[in-house]
């Protein structure tokens, strides 16, 4: 039995134990998510609006989604996974089918994002794209003459101690396009043992491993960190609310590129509240909620020329979807993934 089918078969077996508990109540939304998606910005609005009450818990990283799942008892209702972990939930059976004809802005979605394996599963779509954007790298204005261009300055003994990194399994694709692995979701045994040598060896000289988007830009804000990788479009504009200039970038051994889907969780008992909940994120108040607050694309330009500036709409490349096709565009790394997540969990454990 391959590693893939092992590992769905026991989130399986969790999920089945933990939906046994009773769900809240109707009308009371519990989420799993990203910070920013259920900014009280837009989401007081949509509670009055519609009579449903938003609990948002959040996670630092895809690899969160599984395990709270599993252990959950029955809480959650919604989750925002990743394109690369849509399909684990899927195959877990963590999630169920969605209505799409309960959606109202479905046929706005870009094509390509609604296409997507992980959001369709032979024929059947279990998820909604929301939000898209890259991991791109960050820093402070002040702290270089030059500007930085490539992966090679994060791992420079010269900014010892002034170096974050996302703590994420991510991390071992930034070490292996340093070492000119490109092909970052299918790297061999070796490349990955590379990749993770050159992480330990990077270890003496970073501050921290971020989790939160906040613990990032508290360790801007304190001067404690100066160049680090970023959610792009977000850390960057929570700095600038604070008069710190700090300057994205994507290097020359390029970056990922993300895209964030709406999954109704299995057992969900609040329908109702469930679908509004999915078209106000998908209509003008969701789409350039979240863009205004995180900085990031969002999935329906139906909706976001309606509220955007011309500019925002260019910056945010909602005329260009394509430019996700100049990223590393993150997938499923499948039976691989424990691979993965070892050799990062070999770093930080040195």
């Amino acid at each position: 039995m391959k590693k893939r089918e092992t590992l769905a078969t026991i989130l399986a077996t969790s999920v089945a134990v933990a939906l046994a508990v009773p769900a809240l109540a109707a009308g009371e939304l519990n989420l799993l998510t990203w910070e920013g998606y259920a900014d009280e910005s837009f989401m007081s609005k949509f509670e009055e609006s519609s009579g449903c009450k938003v609990n948002a818990t959040y996670v630092g990283s895809n690899d969160d989604f599984a395990p709270k799942l599993a252990a959950g008892g029955g809480v959650y209702d919604l989750i925002s996974p990743s394109a690369d972990t849509t399909g684990l939930m899927i195959d877990a059976g963590f999630v169920e089918p969605i209505d799409t004809s309960k959606i109202e802005n479905w046929d706005n979605i870009y094509e390509k994002f609604r296409s997507l394996d992980g959001v369709q599963r032979d024929g059947t779509v279990y998820g909604v794209p929301y939000t898209w954007g890259a991991i791109a790298f960050m820093y402070r204005d002040d702290k270089f003459d030059t500007p930085p261009t490539s992966l090679a300055e994060l791992f420079d003994p010269k900014h010892t101690g002034k170096v974050a990194l996302w703590d994420d399994k991510s991390a071992i694709y930034v070490a292996a396009r340093l070492n000119g692995d490109t092909n970052i979701y299918t790297l061999s045994d070796d490349q990955i043992e590379a990749a993770k040598e050159r992480l330990i060896a990077q270890k003496p000289i970073v501050r921290k491993y971020w989790a939160t988007a906040g613990e990032l830009v508290d360790l801007y804000a304190g001067g404690e960190v100066y160049i680090s990788n970023t959610w792009a479009g977000y850390q960057s504009s929570l700095l600038a609310d604070k008069g710190i200039k700090v300057t994205e970038f994507i290097p020359e051994e390029n970056a990922e590129g993300w895209m964030d889907s709406w999954m109704i969780v299995k057992g969900n008992e609040n329908l109702d509240c469930t679908y509004k909940f999915i078209n106000m994120q998908l209509s003008e108040l969701g789409q350039c909620g979240v863009a205004n607050v995180n900085g990031y694309s969002v999935a329906n330009p139906a909706a976001a020329k309606t509220c955007m500036t011309p500019e925002q709409f260019a910056t945010l490349h909602q005329d260009d979807p394509d430019y996700l096709d100049s990223l590393l565009m993150w997938k499923p790394l499948g039976e691989r993934l424990e691979v993965y997540t070892n050799a990062w969990n070999a770093v930080k454990a040195q």
